[in-house]
């Protein structure tokens, strides 16, 4: 399966963990074109310029954090773009805000790459 005409954007402020994403994002879904985002702000500003399919974000950023983030999309952008949390943060209390906020999903550090594809195809299969 090719994910050619599919477009995900990563936005996490640490270099290691956007490495480990596009890393496993270029092997679970071949040809997928992947936009990173050093903050949330970045992301913002990229997400002003183009759309995306997908949108995998951490929840701890500089300028504009995650929630704030997917507040952007949702209210100022009027994107319903599908965003899946990626974060430190496991409580059931977090998970819920994020999701209150407009979320899709909710996927706790360290990564499980196996809950991160079935999380990630769910989203760009309800895309086509």
């Amino acid at each position: 399966m090719s994910f050619a005409n599919k477009r995900v954007l990563v936005a996490d402020d640490s270099q290691t963990m956007r490495m480990f994403l596009l890393f496993h994002l270029i092997k679970m879904l071949p040809g997928v074109k992947i936009t990173e985002a050093v903050s949330g702000a970045d992301a913002l500003e990229k997400l002003r310029k183009q759309d995306v399919d997908l949108i995998l974000t951490d929840m701890n950023m500089p300028e504009l954090d995650g929630a704030g983030l997917i507040n952007a999309v949702r209210n100022e952008l009027k994107r319903d773009t599908p965003i899946i949390v990626i974060t430190t943060k496991g409580e059931q209390v977090d998970r819920e805000k994020c999701l209150v906020l407009g979320a899709n999903g909710y996927i706790t550090k360290p990564l499980n790459p196996r809950e991160l594809r079935e999380t990630m195809l769910k989203f760009l299969w309800k895309a086509e």
